[in-house]
């Protein structure tokens, strides 16, 4: 008989591979859409799956090309998930015994492949223990042992490599395999911190102060200590978002990193904002909260659906400020950079300060969406670097003089942050740096990248 949890996962994961789905709205639509014949352990089992098989892949496919005879591109991809499942079970999951992992495995293989998989599957798994693990760390080429032991294409290492110590990129991968933290920003316009503390720890949610998170705290330590005031790590709580308090706006889910680029962007009560790429608005919505509520903020985006994330956030956060448009940062709109009034006043305003949270290859969040990794290609990073230009060189003519332009990304390569920052300034010679941080991914806090730029 299948365990109906494996196989879930199992779907999920082809679905991840083939189909390019996010892994976070495959897991969730899986899970939601069999929910009523799953019980906890079963749904912490295809997470566990899932989130496991996806981080670790190239280690997993390092490890069957050892043990197997059919090459990779040889082997379909259902039954090349099943060994992955079954192989990350036996060298990453204690609480599993081996056999059961085996037996599981070679039961979805009856069913999702063909009269040779269940023998193949079998031969496989039982030659696997932990040494096949153990034994990638003996490769010499540092940059193909840290590929296989921390599941990071090489691309990506040598991307890194380009502006870190061998050993700080080792550091960095092996961060970006870590299970995050869950960290949640206060809504200061509804509750106070420890308030939202009191009311979660009588429902047994262990809650715990945020530490120093970044490699420059002497730089910026006034804002992490602002910023630390609204922060705090949950330990044990699931579905978090379905907990009452968030759905009634006390608090929201948000990393310490993306929270420093609001508090770095130093919003203040009855200022004029701009946040050019603004879904889903966990950063505008910060804005709006540091400003009490106080104030204008324009928030934009390209796509229908995701203004809507911003305005159903506001809405619940208790919000009124904040006005959306769709809107293409990266495009000229030469009706706001004009001085003469007329009726619509609204869209020639500048602005007192801009937020740019522009989009990015994501290698800072690979811990929480670890399909990044197999689904960015090189050639990806000059192509969003031309676009990350744009969007800076297009929307910092709309910050008033004397204003603040704060840039960042969710990213950690150098050509998406500091060759855009240095290349701007050589182009733009009224605008300085005034604060740049770079934060590498740890368990505590994502990898980001943060500009503040004054004009």
């Amino acid at each position: 008989m299948i365990d109906k949890a494996r196989e879930i996962a199992l779907k999920v994961l082809y679905k991840i591979e083939k189909e390019e789905a996010y892994s976070n709205i495959a897991l969730d639509d899986a899970i939601n859409n069999n929910r009523k014949n799953l019980n906890e352990k079963d749904i912490g089992l295809i997470s566990q799956i899932v989130y496991g098989v996806t981080t670790w892949r190239l280690t997993l496919d390092a490890i069957i090309e050892k043990n197997s005879k059919i090459k990779l591109k040889k082997i379909s991809p259902w039954i090349l998930n099943i060994l992955r499942m079954g192989i990350y079970q036996i060298i990453f999951l204690d609480k599993i015994p081996n056999h059961s992992a085996v037996d599981e495995s070679v039961n979805l293989a009856k069913r999702y492949g063909n009269q040779g998989s269940k023998g193949f599957v079998n031969a496989v798994l039982r030659k696997i223990t932990v040494k096949d693990y153990e034994d990638l760390f003996n490769i010499e080429n540092k940059i193909e042992k840290i590929s296989k032991t921390q599941s990071m294409p090489v691309w990506i290492i040598e991307e890194l490599f380009k502006n870190n110590k061998i050993e700080d990129v080792e550091e960095i991968c092996k961060n970006l395999n870590l299970k995050p933290d869950i960290t949640i920003r206060v809504n200061n316009l509804k509750t106070n911190k420890q308030e939202l503390k009191d009311i979660l720890t009588k429902k047994n949610i262990v809650c715990e102060e945020i530490s120093n998170v970044t490699n420059n705290n002497e730089a910026i330590s006034k804002e992490l200590d602002k910023q630390h005031q609204d922060f705090l790590i949950i330990k044990n709580a699931k579905n978090i978002e379905n907990l009452e308090e968030f759905r009634n706006g006390l608090f929201t889910v948000q990393d310490t990193s993306a929270g420093l680029t609001a508090i770095m962007l130093d919003p203040k009560e009855n200022e004029t904002i701009l946040d050019a790429c603004s879904a889903p608005g966990g950063k505008t919505t910060y804005i709006a909260e540091l400003m009490n509520n106080n104030g204008k903020i324009c928030a934009w985006d390209i796509y229908p659906h995701r203004i809507k994330l911003i305005e159903d956030n506001c809405k619940r956060l208790g919000i009124s400020i904040v006005k959306t448009k769709i809107q293409d940062a990266s495009q000229p709109q030469n009706d706001l950079t004009k001085q003469q009034p007329t009726d619509n006043q609204e869209s020639l305003q500048l602005f007192d300060k801009i937020l740019l949270d522009v989009p990015c290859l994501g290698i800072g969040v690979i811990k929480r969406k670890p399909d990044i990794k197999w689904q960015r290609k090189p050639e990806d990073v000059q192509e969003i670097a031309n676009l990350q230009y744009e969007i800076l060189q297009n929307c910092a003519k709309f910050l008033k003089e004397n204003g603040i332009l704060v840039y960042s990304t969710c990213s950690i390569l150098q050509e998406e942050n500091e060759n855009i920052i240095r290349k701007f300034l050589q182009e733009n010679k009224k605008f300085k740096i005034e604060k740049e941080v770079k934060i590498v991914p740890s368990k505590e806090a994502d990898g980001f990248y943060i500009c503040k730029l004054l004009q």
